[in-house]
């Protein structure tokens, strides 16, 4: 469950926002209110935010989301649990309070406004509001068995480390199998893989590296491994002589039928790529010797 929380000032815009019912909201938890209407509630706010004229943002707003998963199965009486259980842990329960549950998307989330003034006109301390409340939110999933920020996190890191490692593999496979001659040959054959591979190009038509997409992951070569910057993809390749010679004269290359500028770094690993190369034909075939 994520939790999030701030001070503001547009009371009634807000709630009329969390009261909305195209979006098929309901009232899960009131305290110490008798209206039902965002304007009848803000007033009632009003009441007691007059005793604290100096304090301009006296509201707050927090947003309490569950997973996907939990919030399927959380019925309205838990929803109000999980809200009341919030209020307590960060001290709210004599403040006045309203939550509505929004369940017009998959994601099923609440919306909690508080009085930051209480009845003895003192504003409630909200430094590290939002930290706080993603810690509260914490608490509060552990001690309903919900799934916390952290467990998420943790799936999300073990599933990318698991794309990362696909995606290198293929890599791998491609280049030892097929030997792509320049970038459009790659970027072919990791097509054939299921792999989407991206050229960045920034503003000045400059090649900048490539994204890799697969398995709805979209991560920088570098990201998925050192081996897959744009400059190590290079050194793998087996460029022909007259094309290097072309991009190293052009600082240009043709990349998927179009024509984009190619960075001096980029140029010289080729380069120096092509003359192994050919130092490398020459000894196998022992000419010159």
């Amino acid at each position: 469950m994520i939790g999030m929380g701030k001070s503001i000032s547009h009371t009634s815009a807000s709630m009329s926002y969390g009261m909305n019912q195209e979006k098929e909201s309901e009232i899960i938890h009131s305290q110490y209110l008798a209206g039902e209407t965002p304007r009848e509630i803000t007033e009632e706010f009003k009441v007691i935010q007059e005793q604290n004229e100096l304090c301009r943002k006296n509201t707050l707003s927090f947003v309490l989301s569950p997973t996907i998963e939990d919030g399927r199965k959380l019925e309205a009486q838990q929803l109000k649990e999980m809200t009341e259980r919030f209020i307590k842990e960060m001290n709210l329960k004599q403040h006045q309070a309203v939550a509505f549950v929004h369940r017009d998307k998959e994601h099923v989330h609440v919306h909690l406004y508080a009085n930051r003034i209480n009845f003895q006109g003192k504003a409630y301390n909200d430094s590290f509001i939002g930290k706080r409340s993603q810690q509260v939110a914490e608490r509060v999933a552990k001690q309903m068995d919900l799934t916390t920020v952290r467990e998420v996190q943790q799936e999300k890191l073990y599933q990318m480390q698991h794309v990362r490692s696909e995606i290198q593999k293929i890599h791998e496979k491609v280049m030892a199998r097929d030997h792509p001659r320049d970038f459009d040959q790659y970027i072919k054959s990791m097509e054939q893989n299921n792999v989407k591979v991206i050229p960045s190009i920034n503003k000045q038509n400059q090649l900048q590296g490539f994204r890799f997409e697969y398995k709805g992951t979209n991560l920088k070569g570098s990201e998925v491994h050192r081996s897959m910057s744009m400059g190590r993809i290079a050194r793998q390749m087996n460029f022909e002589k007259n094309m290097a010679q072309r991009i190293a004269k052009d600082k240009s290359m043709q990349l998927l039928g179009r024509t984009v500028n190619v960075p001096t770094s980029l140029t010289q690993t080729i380069i120096k790529k092509t003359i192994k190369l050919a130092i490398k034909v020459v000894r196998d075939t022992g000419i010159g010797i």
